[in-house]
């Protein structure tokens, strides 16, 4: 006989499932008769690399805006981990860990690549309003900065001016502009878009040398891109999902082929 006020737990019960590390329950978004996002539910598990594909107007870039505060939802909540953070504005998710890029760089063209990258460290240490005193001043911003450009192949290149880097690494030196917030996700938007085709596979490849640690969602046009370097792919169209998998499974979906992938095959 159990002893009172002991649970107990069967021995065959399963252990609980792992906390999600970004998740959505039903968000709705309109503007007036137009629907942008309808009853969107999903779950990215930490670490996971997640590709967020559809055709053009299905709704992935909304959903990010919603994800991360850009956009209001009508209806439905947003998790950061355990935490709702649906009612947070924009910084105030960045600052719990949730971070985006944009389709269109947003650099500082007159510094070099590791004041750019210094200067995000320091915003995020609270000490950016004293950086015009020089990067000596900031020794450890300057060291973390450093090994992060490194771990996308951009420590060469460190005393460019961003201006001067080859669009590629344009992408990357913004990847390490997001990462200098310490992210634990990161939310990539359309990373290889205007990139050369031999400077994509680079970018990609750098991406996903990336720390498991950080929990990504990307969204990609490219699907040999999509394709290899996705553990998983979620489809959207017309503001809803339509259906989520490995690549193998909705390579072989005949809805994806028929709205999206054009028939095509990819192994």
């Amino acid at each position: 006989m159990a002893k009172q006020g002991v649970v107990t737990t069967p021995a065959h019960a399963s252990p609980p499932p792992p906390l999600s590390a970004l998740s959505t329950h039903g968000l709705d978004k309109s503007f007036g008769s137009l629907v942008v996002a309808k009853g969107i539910t999903i779950q990215v598990p930490s670490g996971a690399r997640y590709a967020l594909i559809g055709p053009n107007g299905a709704g992935k870039t909304t959903l990010i805006n919603l994800m991360t505060g850009m956009l209001r939802p009508d209806a439905g909540r947003i998790h950061l981990g355990g935490d709702d953070i649906t009612a947070l504005k924009p910084h105030q998710r960045v600052k719990r860990g949730l971070v985006r890029t944009f389709q269109i760089n947003t650099l500082f063209p007159h510094l070099n690549a590791l004041e750019a990258v210094a200067l995000a460290v320091c915003e995020r240490r609270g000490v950016a309003g004293n950086f015009w005193k020089g990067l000596p001043t900031y020794k450890e911003a300057v060291d973390e900065a450093y090994a992060i450009l490194g771990s996308l192949g951009l420590g060469a290149s460190w005393n460019r001016p961003t201006r001067e880097l080859a669009y590629g690494q344009q992408r990357l030196l913004e990847i390490a502009l997001a990462l200098a917030t310490k992210p634990s996700v990161l939310l990539l938007d359309e990373p290889a878009a205007g990139v050369p085709r031999d400077e994509s596979a680079e970018l990609f490849a750098a991406i996903a040398g990336l720390s498991h640690g950080i929990t990504i969602l990307f969204i990609e046009h490219d699907m040999n891109l999509v394709f290899k370097f996705a553990s998983r792919i979620i489809v959207m169209v017309a503001g809803s999902i339509l259906v989520e998998g490995t690549p193998q499974e909705i390579a072989a979906d005949a809805r994806v082929r028929e709205v999206y992938l054009g028939g095509a095959h990819h192994g």
